[in-house]
């Protein structure tokens, strides 16, 4: 038997995936309810204040449901944009699905952002209620968001992960301990941002993305651990992450921030792993002897990029698969050096397994359904092909990506 075999956990169905992230929790939790689902790696406590938690499948269903109830009893309009702004963790999955859960809209705002980008996103994407943490290092976001929020009216509600917060900020660990649960709506999709500016939102639809999170899932069997080191605020965070691990019915732990002494402790837990690492970080990891635990590495790259092509490691070592990210458009997986990208015509698109993205002969590369970037307009019910800022050229197996002249 391979080194790198393993037994696999069951996967849900792709049809709740396609209903959203709650509705695709809640099936797994019925599948495995005590199969771990979030874990927290590193010093949480000296991190956030909080200690880190474990949460199973089952309890984790629990919790986003009182959390939803919470929400719900906020009286908003079906379908609101309300923001997410942590750095990762459980709480920031829990958060994401209680949202959906409750039939609003997450948006995701970067960690980085303070107050002048805080405020550009509220505004741009319209959130009438924005989801926190007390503590985050240095930062404290409830106190920065509740001084933001002076300036926009049409900000309702701020919720916060305890300790430390504000008055006027609603306790989200309060509400997790009211009893009373309600079922998940289905997924109307979610708002990220562009090139990270706050101006220009960008809506996906449930059903795209988890198409986007199918396409993902489908190249390797599915890991019992997803041990990621990118945060959960846009579409590439997202997708390899709580997308996969939910996909999957397999746990997630994030490591935010990084700290090598805890990366070590996490890699040596006796769990089948699914390794995600940004680009930046494949020239430490080539320096690094990976246990046995780790069964597959998503090296994440952002466009612009020249995909590598296979090295010696690849070969002798865990299975390498270049993620590449298209801004917030799309997501492509494919293991290291099999860079095949559709050439369809338009009239044979639709019969490519999830047909995501296709580049026509002159090297540009569309997206199927890339969202509007008016924050605006709902998403439209046909998903329709349209050009991403980017083309492709392939030379001796070796893909390069730049932006569109």
């Amino acid at each position: 038997m391979s080194a790198h075999a393993a037994h696999f956990p069951s996967q849900p169905a792709d049809e709740p995936l396609r209903q959203g992230l709650a509705t695709a929790l809640m099936a797994a939790a019925r599948l495995a309810p005590q199969r771990t689902f979030l874990r927290d790696a590193g010093d949480r406590r000296a991190w956030c204040g909080r200690p880190a938690i474990t949460w199973t499948y089952e309890a984790a269903a629990e919790i986003v449901g009182r959390l939803a109830r919470g929400i719900a009893a906020w009286r908003l309009a079906p379908g609101s944009r309300i923001g997410l702004f942590f750095a990762g963790g459980a709480e920031s999955s829990l958060a994401y699905l209680a949202v959906e859960a409750a039939g609003h809209l997450p948006c995701l705002l970067s960690p980085l952002w303070e107050g002048e980008a805080l405020s550009a996103a509220i505004e741009s994407a319209g959130l009438v209620a924005v989801l926190t943490e007390g503590r985050r290092g240095t930062r404290r976001p409830a106190e920065e968001l509740a001084f933001t929020a002076l300036r926009h009216f049409g900000l309702r509600f701020l919720a916060a992960f305890g300790p430390g917060l504000p008055d006027g900020v609603i306790s989200l660990d309060a509400m997790a301990l009211e009893r009373g649960i309600i079922a998940p709506a289905p997924g109307l999709g979610l708002l990220t941002f562009a090139g990270g500016d706050p101006r220009r939102p960008v809506r996906r639809d449930a059903a795209l993305f988890g198409a986007a999170v199918a396409a993902h899932r489908e190249r390797l069997p599915s890991p019992e651990r997803v041990l990621t080191l990118l945060p959960p605020h846009d579409l590439r965070g997202l997708v390899t992450g709580l997308g996969m691990a939910v996909a999957s019915g397999a746990s997630l732990e994030t490591l935010i921030p990084f700290d090598s002494a805890a990366f070590r402790v996490a890699l040596m837990r006796p769990v089948p792993t699914r390794l995600v690492v940004p680009a930046a970080f494949e020239a430490a990891m080539a320096e690094t002897t990976l246990p046995w635990t780790v069964r597959a590495i998503d090296i994440v790259h952002r466009a612009p990029a020249r995909m590598p092509v296979p090295s010696a490691r690849d070969v002798a070592g865990p299975p390498c698969l270049d993620v590449l990210v298209l801004d917030e458009d799309a997501i492509l997986t494919r293991p290291r050096g099999r860079w095949e990208i559709p050439t369809l015509d338009e009239s044979r698109a639709s019969d490519v397994p999830h047909p995501l993205v296709r580049r026509p002969r002159d090297g540009r590369l569309l997206c199927r359904a890339a969202p509007s970037h008016r924050d605006t307009e709902e998403a439209s019910g046909d998903a329709i092909w349209q050009e991403t800022a980017y083309c492709a050229h392939q030379a001796k197996g070796v893909l390069t990506v730049v932006p569109t002249p």
